[in-house]
């Protein structure tokens, strides 16, 4: 292997070694010409050499400048350095949260290491790994955690470093990525080659006579091209390079759908990892690898934070930990405490405080809204909790009733969508219960539930009025005003009858209404605690699903 890699160098930089070599040479026979001179005209010469070293330098800088702009490409140049895989040094144990891609991630690397028994057998290495999820989930991490145990070279860059207004620029990016990837390939055996935010040059190609597509098109014909192996494999020494072992790993946030059929035949990305958000379980280790790197204390309860931060990326996760340090560090505290990680997840998800004067009318009122969200959420909703409320200005909003899922839910019942309805209303019911009128602070609030009631009507088929199937897909030209009319009906039933089950709801419970109302105007917020030893002294328990 070592005399391959002394190969690989010579064919990559021989172009250097030669200069090098010359201007030894030219050094050389400098010296001895100038030993061969008499000395009168010895003397000339070495006066007027600093001068034709400058003019000979700025000539050579001129060239070198105009030969790269012109004839290597310029503007198409590959300045990513390569990294080796040991170096990038990101282990299996660093992947937190991805359990089951690893497992899969696991037999990819296998098979890499295994090239040399898959080509004895017949078989061929795989071209390509396509990772498929939401940002902020690790793919990108796990790219170079594949690196890391196969020990190959790790080329990386962005899709839209392969994007430019002039066209042919980015496919000429491909082909010297590749370049450089076959004759790192030839020297280690193998060469992983990265690429982030893949649809910004994978999306369905359009062909357009008006133009405009022609760069991005021609780009990912490229990629296609060098994925598929078509691109002769000659070295810069002329040589041809026969072992090509590139593995490609793209990485995207769009949708599969949204990518070009031509890129996810097989062949080309073999397989397909599917990063989703991490479960339960993975979210616990989440915050146990990281609340490991900085000063917390002991009794922080990490399956009810786990609990807490449903629909939260490992992203996410780390981004709380980093904001609860700085919490601790701004209040003097030596660790990290619960309130500080609490304080952080409000943080990033609902912004900063910030104070506003408002009248005791209005606060009042804000108090209200509040506890009538919070009360139906608390008493009616079968599967969220209540985290907080709080009547202190964040983000544009006077108030805020903070509440998450008790798991991770991926479809919406019936039962579910009504109860996000009744929520919704309920800060116009209780404002128009207490003060006999309503504000503008219902107006999210009623854009909410209406979106929820049109869509389970329109597009669910969950109406009375046996009208199945998705009408908004059809053109509202093409539906009769009988349809509409009744389709607009069912939703009005769905939101009229929710208004009832509110007002039925806190008419009843006026006096916990009123208790939630002076508690958040003392308090001005209530963490989950205090919300549910309120609601159990009152005799209250939270709806189960069923």
């Amino acid at each position: 292997m070592l005399p391959r890699k002394f190969k690989m160098y010579f064919k990559m930089y021989w172009v250097r070694i030669v200069i090098i070599f010359v201007i030894i040479g030219v050094c050389i026979l400098a010296v001895w010409g100038l030993a061969s001179l008499e000395s009168f005209y010895r003397n000339i010469t070495l006066a007027t050499m600093p001068i034709n070293l400058i003019m000979v330098a700025l000539n050579a800088t001129i060239f070198v400048f105009m030969y790269i702009t012109f004839m290597q490409g310029g503007l198409a140049k590959v300045s990513k350095s390569t990294i080796k895989g040991q170096n990038v040094n990101v282990k299996w144990s660093d992947v937190i949260g991805m359990e089951n891609v690893k497992e899969e991630a696991r037999e990819v690397v296998q098979l890499i290491r295994d090239r040399a028994r898959v080509k004895k057998i017949g078989g061929k290495i795989l071209r390509g790994i396509l990772m498929i999820g939401p940002p902020g989930c690790g793919k990108t991490y796990l790219a170079k955690a594949i690196a890391t145990e196969t020990g190959l070279p790790f080329l990386s860059m962005s899709g839209s470093e392969f994007v430019e207004i002039f066209v042919g620029v980015g496919a000429s990016r491909v082909r010297r990525l590749f370049k450089k990837a076959r004759e790192l390939a030839y020297g280690y055996g193998g060469c992983i080659v990265f690429i982030d935010e893949l649809d910004a040059i994978a999306r369905k190609r359009v062909f357009s006579v008006f133009g405009g597509t022609e760069e991005t098109n021609s780009t990912q014909n490229q990629l296609l091209a060098e994925m598929d192996g078509l691109q002769e494999a000659i070295g810069r020494s002329g040589e041809p390079l026969t072992e090509q072992n590139i593995i490609v790993i793209g990485a995207t946030n769009a949708p599969e759908e949204n990518l070009d059929k031509a890129l996810l035949r097989p062949g080309r990305f073999d397989r397909k990892l599917y990063i989703d958000l991490p479960t339960l379980e993975d979210r616990e280790k989440l915050f146990e690898y990281y609340l490991a790197k900085v000063q917390r204390d002991p009794s922080i309860d990490i399956g009810r934070l786990a609990r807490k931060a449903v629909y939260k990326t490992p992203a996410d996760i780390e981004n709380i930990v980093k904001e609860a340090a700085l919490i601790a560090t701004r209040d003097k505290g030596d660790v990290i405490k619960h309130k500080d990680i609490s304080e952080a997840m409000e943080r990033v998800e609902l912004g900063l405080k910030h104070k506003l004067h408002m009248s005791p009318l209005e606060k009042e009122k804000t108090a209200c809204h509040e506890a009538g969200h919070l009360i139906v959420l608390y008493i009616l909703h079968p599967t969220e909790d209540v985290f907080k409320a709080s009547i202190i200005p964040r983000r544009g909003t006077l108030g805020v009733v903070h509440h998450q899922p008790r798991e991770e839910v991926f479809t919406f019942d019936r039962q579910r969508l009504l109860a996000d309805i009744k929520v919704g209303i309920a800060g116009y019911v209780a404002e128009k219960l207490k003060f006999g009128t309503t504000s503008s602070g219902v107006a999210m609030d009623f854009k909410q539930a209406m979106t929820i009631a049109h869509n389970m009507v329109w597009k669910y088929g969950m109406n009375d009025a046996g009208l199945l199937g998705d009408y908004t897909i059809i053109p509202e030209s093409q539906l009769s005003d009988k349809v509409k009319e009744t389709l607009n009906e069912e939703t009005n039933k769905i939101f009229v009858k929710s208004l009832k089950e509110v007002e039925d709801l806190l008419n009843k419970e006026k006096p916990l209404l009123d208790r939630f109302v002076k508690e958040l105007l003392e308090k001005e917020e209530l963490d989950y605690d205090d919300i549910d030893a309120i609601f159990k002294e009152y005799g209250k328990f939270p709806m189960k699903s069923a």
